[in-house]
């Protein structure tokens, strides 16, 4: 099969479509007929090893982790699948950008209903489920205010739905072009954050500050300049990692790999195939032009996600 290739830790540009054996099908797997993966900014970091140390890789790494297409075969002891069921799975590290991947049944992999193509199915899995537990997380409540810092990114597309949907008051981070665009997706306010201060601006549509501040972009010390958004008592939430202590009384919450429960993915599929969710796809690129896509992921300003279609 062909799949898009990194033999080592490497540039970017050294990524190679390679032909690859087709995954071996273990008892308790499904093999899926790829025809759509997307990217997410961690498949960088494992490309060329920044993130090696907390997520170490086998070489020869098939890259990608969101995958949509159909059921090509079942292994041994797997119910409820049959080979032809179209699916959308969150294939772990890697396997996603290929012409098959294998994907567990269970809370990682969902049918994928009526109305949702493979595109739009690739889109949600990673980027969604994260969405999801930051959310559930800190628990955030009807007439909450949040500061969604990257609303206009893969993560930050579900973020501030999912927070606009539980009757939250939202705040985005958009450049004036995207103002529209986040607007829509149920934003109340948005902060151009390259024409503004963030933290100061967010504090003058909310003095006192925000109950809560789901920050996509930074991390580390970073974490504690966007923290001063928050009121005394309020809470952070982060995929990245930052300091235990913030330097106030604001409450952080890391989360570095997303722990979905069962019907979260079912759920998101649902939402999107019936228009409750919206999914932007920002660039669309064949198999042909993986490599290519991958450059763009890391070079260019995309709104919402970066989708490959295999077949």
């Amino acid at each position: 099969m062909k799949a898009l290739v990194a033999t080592d830790y490497m540039p970017l540009d050294q990524i190679t479509i390679t032909e690859l054996p087709t995954p071996t099908l273990e008892p308790g797997q499904v093999l899926i007929k790829v025809e759509a993966a997307a990217l997410n900014p961690l498949d960088l970091k494992l490309i060329t090893g920044e993130a090696k140390d907390l997520f170490p890789v086998e070489h020869p790494l098939v890259i990608g982790m969101d995958a949509a297409g159909t059921v090509a075969e079942v292994g041994e002891g797997v119910s409820g699948y049959a080979p032809g069921d179209p699916v959308l799975a969150f294939t772990g590290q890697a396997g996603a950008v290929s012409e098959y991947t294998v994907a567990s049944p269970g809370p990682l992999l969902a049918r994928r209903p009526a109305g949702l193509d493979s595109p739009h199915g690739a889109a949600i899995p990673e980027s969604g489920l994260t969405a999801v537990c930051l959310v559930r997380a800190v628990r955030l409540t009807e007439g909450e205010s949040v500061l969604v810092v990257g609303a206009t990114g893969g993560i930050g597309m579900y973020a501030v739905q999912l927070a606009h949907a539980l009757g939250a008051r939202v705040i985005a981070t958009a450049i004036a072009d995207d103002e529209e665009y986040v607007r829509g997706l149920g934003a109340t306010d948005t902060v151009d954050y390259k024409n503004a201060d963030v933290v100061e601006e967010t504090l003058r549509l909310v003095p006192g500050g925000v109950d809560v501040v789901v920050d996509l972009v930074n991390s580390g010390e970073g974490l504690t300049n966007t923290a001063r958004a928050v009121r005394p008592g309020g809470r952070l939430v982060s995929p990245l990692f930052g300091p235990d202590d913030l330097g106030r009384d604001v409450s952080p919450v890391y989360i570095g790999s997303f722990q979905a429960e069962p019907g979260d993915l079912d759920d998101l599929a649902a939402r999107v195939a019936d228009g409750r969710l919206k999914v932007e796809i920002g660039a669309r690129y064949g198999f042909a032009n993986a490599v290519q896509a991958a450059a763009d992921f890391a070079g260019k300003h995309i709104r919402g996600k970066v989708v490959i279609t295999t077949s």
